[in-house]
């Protein structure tokens, strides 16, 4: 087993080797996040953006059965000067920034409430699964704010501008039904089964050969931020990495040798 990072605010447990679960541990405010829980993120993600360790995939998720993240800590920032807030601002986007560049892919487990930070933290996650009584918001502009953990772009690159614009400018919750609609949630299934669904994913993907993944995230994330052929040009890069793999022999010696491949992440 891994020696995990002791955290004041995320509770972690390797569940199987390489597959990572991550929960926000405040259950008893709803796992609202307060300085503390992105130094956590932050600390335990940003030395992942080059190199993800032992992790194949990791899911976050909230502690509890009512929220996955009910978002920022408004008690914790009840009386801050403008410079204390914008300090504990600069904290809150490194540590949705370290989620968003993780190597490893990264599955959110939607179990409950995920308004504004925790729906933020959500969209950082390569994808989505949800619990059919999750909800979600970004109502940062009834409290004269806007998102600033990456909502503004990540919402919109998931569900369209003009209905991004209208979620963010109305702040109105929407149900896990609507979110999967869109295409923000990849499934929705009972709350008991959520885990055991993201579970079954992160065995799958943690199954394949490591670098070919991290390959796909990375093709996939830097090509939808430039024109076609840049992307293509993405793309071969990405694919030139994986030729020079161990993992690539074994891949094609698996399959004719007609045995499951064992792959090492080399």
């Amino acid at each position: 087993m891994t020696n995990l990072p002791a955290m004041r605010r995320l509770k972690l447990e390797e569940v199987e080797p390489g597959i990572l679960v991550v929960s926000f541990d405040r259950p008893e405010v709803m796992n609202a996040i307060d300085t503390a829980t992105c130094e956590d993120l932050r600390d335990l993600f940003a030395p992942f953006s080059r190199n993800p360790g032992p992790w194949r995939a990791i899911i976050l998720t909230g502690t509890g059965d009512r929220a996955f993240c009910a978002g920022g800590d408004l008690k914790e920032r009840q009386g801050m000067t403008d410079d204390q807030w914008r300090a504990q601002h600069d904290i809150i986007e490194e540590g949705a920034w370290a989620l968003l560049n993780a190597t490893a892919p990264t599955i959110a487990a939607v179990n409950g409430v995920a308004y504004g930070g925790g729906c933020e933290l959500s969209l950082c996650c390569d994808f989505i699964y949800a619990a059919d009584t999750a909800r979600f918001a970004l109502p940062e502009v009834t409290r004269g704010i806007i998102p600033g953990g990456g909502g503004t772009q990540t919402l919109s690159r998931s569900v369209g501008e003009r209905r991004a614009k209208e979620l963010m400018m109305t702040g109105r919750p929407f149900s896990a039904a609507d979110a999967h609609e869109w295409g923000m949630v990849n499934r929705i299934v009972p709350q008991a089964e959520l885990m055991s669904a993201a579970m079954e994913t992160a065995r799958a993907i943690a199954a394949n050969a490591p670098v070919a993944v991290q390959q796909i995230k990375k093709a996939v994330r830097h090509g939808l931020q430039t024109d076609l052929t840049r992307g293509l040009e993405i793309e071969i890069l990405a694919y030139g990495r994986t030729i020079g793999t161990e993992d690539r022999l074994e891949g094609v010696r698996a399959f004719n040798e007609k045995r499951k491949p064992e792959f090492k992440g080399r």
